[in-house]
């Protein structure tokens, strides 16, 4: 049997679309236009970002107050162990820097003073850690309400760190999220089952 032996020309390029359907490619060219429009819808302003803190302050606030509410009045000084703090002052401990941390950033003073609400007796029965909690939460919600999204890169300095608004809003989130699940142990030692997940 006599072999074939003509060359067969192929593209240079071809090679890229090799194991490529026609569907595909036709798909790739139809869609390409739209690019770099949705790129730029993507885009997020320093005006977002302000919003989004917002609402997740406000959620985490609510979330919170489940927690305050869940836990029985009687139950305030509870620990789990003697040597970690009672639920009533990781909570007043959370409200405390919910303040402390993000005051600066917001460009406004310190809500509670010098005040130290975790060693204050008469802040630790419920209506009072509600009411430093609530606040606090206030605090930051309506700071940030007052806040020029502008700023929100600036620089500010604080126990010796240089971070940007933006950053301190970001952990102070992170620490009020920290503590508020530590509480959790808190509630089921209380034989209380703790409030749902609100992540949205």
């Amino acid at each position: 049997m006599k072999q074939n032996n003509t060359a067969v020309h192929v593209p240079a390029s071809a090679g890229m679309f090799a194991g490529v359907s026609r569907l595909t490619i036709f798909l790739m060219i139809f869609m390409a236009p739209f690019y770099p429009a949705t790129a730029a819808a993507q885009s997020i302003t320093n005006e977002d970002i302000k919003t989004q803190f917002i609402k997740d302050w406000e959620r985490a606030k609510a979330y919170t107050l489940e927690y305050l509410n869940t836990m029985p009045a009687d139950q305030y000084s509870l620990k789990p162990v003697d040597s970690i703090r009672s639920f009533a002052r990781q909570m007043l401990h959370l409200a405390t820097d919910n303040v402390l941390l993000t005051a600066k950033a917001l460009d406004q003073p310190l809500l509670f003073g010098k005040r130290d609400l975790e060693q204050s007796s008469t802040a630790q029965i419920k209506d009072s850690v509600m009411y430093y909690v609530t606040a606090s939460y206030d605090f930051v919600i309506g700071g940030l309400k007052k806040l020029d999204a502008g700023k929100l890169g600036e620089q500010v300095s604080l126990f010796n760190m240089d971070i940007s608004r933006a950053g301190w809003i970001a952990k102070t989130f992170e620490h009020q999220t920290h503590h508020r699940g530590q509480s959790t142990i808190y509630i089921r030692l209380a034989g209380i089952k703790p409030p749902q997940e609100k992540l949205f």
